[in-house]
């Protein structure tokens, strides 16, 4: 089987790729082929091709050249603050990249099946009645993040009502684990690691206040795998715990991990201009065709900890 990955050198891309470098025959596309310290294990294990997924020909050859039977497009620009600043850029990658992919795999004769990295930021503000939230929520974004990976979606979904394509629109939760950056637990705990070290002495923080609903990366690879077997094309499927944290609650169990006497500083840079209070999901589509979460939070903020330990 081929299967080819885009953001193969992401987060969760290079999770994917870990996962299946053994199963099946694996075509990673990553937009620079020299920054792949996730991946760079994996060099013997799967072909990678460099492309950035705005590359409308470029991405097209690929895809008629490889003619996979699974496509994960995991590719993105994947982060709020960014989607402030630069707007435009977030809706060139999240949206007119997704279509030059779906674009590219219609003009095949195989019809692979393509599932697409969408998110839980679609839904937006939550009123009590709806959590946990379920995919049928009605779409409320805070910020142009969200608004691309609506317009990332809902192409998925246009293209499997159009043209029948065997589309799986993925609704991550925040999904977290080693490997992640630039999400605040990331951020805490390099930040704590670095405080282990001696290099900096205090940890800047946002809002503590927000219910956050976190997946291990590891539990988020087997949901993925097992909706191209099981899933239903067309739909859409929250991968989450169904369980919200306290952000003031996940810094207290990453500083009890460390050991050390943490300096915590609010930091007015990292509070966003909308904020989503309670972030909770349903995932009882997912487990009625068998999946559920096995890793546990702590367990998922210690290998955090210990990835950035040995990162700083």
């Amino acid at each position: 089987m081929r299967v080819l990955i885009t953001g193969t050198e992401g987060f969760i891309g290079s999770h994917l790729a870990d996962f299946l470098a053994d199963k099946v025959d694996v075509i990673g596309i990553t937009q620079d082929i020299n920054d792949n310290k996730n991946i760079k294990h994996l060099e013997n294990k799967i072909e990678l091709v460099e492309c950035d997924i705005n590359n409308k020909q470029k991405i097209t050859n690929i895809i008629k050249k490889s003619r996979p039977e699974i496509v994960f497009h995991m590719a993105a620009q994947s982060f709020v603050m960014p989607s402030w600043k630069d707007p435009e850029q977030t809706f060139k990658t999240n949206i007119m990249g997704t279509l030059y992919i779906l674009e590219a795999i219609k003009q095949i004769k195989k019809n692979p099946i393509v599932a697409v990295a969408c998110s839980s930021a679609e839904y937006g503000l939550n009123f009590k009645n709806e959590i946990p939230t379920k995919e049928t929520k009605e779409f409320r974004p805070s910020s142009p993040y969200a608004v691309s990976k609506i317009g990332t979606d809902m192409l998925s979904y246009i293209y499997w009502r159009a043209y029948g394509m065997k589309t799986l629109r993925l609704r991550f939760f925040n999904t977290t684990g080693p490997r992640k950056t630039g999400s605040a637990i990331a951020e805490w705990a390099q930040g704590i690691a670095e405080i282990e070290k001696g290099k900096r002495k205090e940890l800047k923080v946002g809002n503590l206040s927000s219910i956050v609903d976190y997946t291990d990366v590891r539990d988020s690879i087997n949901a993925i795998w097992l909706l191209t077997k099981k899933g239903k094309f067309g739909e859409a499927y929250n991968i989450c715990t169904g369980k919200g944290y306290k952000m003031k609650e996940i810094l207290e169990i990453m500083t009890r991990l460390s050991g050390r006497k943490i300096k915590i500083v609010t930091d007015p840079v990292k509070i966003r201009p909308l904020d989503d209070p309670i972030f909770i999901g349903d995932n009882s589509k997912l487990r009625k065709l068998g999946w559920k979460p096995k890793i546990p939070l702590e367990e998922t903020l210690k290998d955090t900890l210990n990835y950035w330990r040995k990162m700083v």
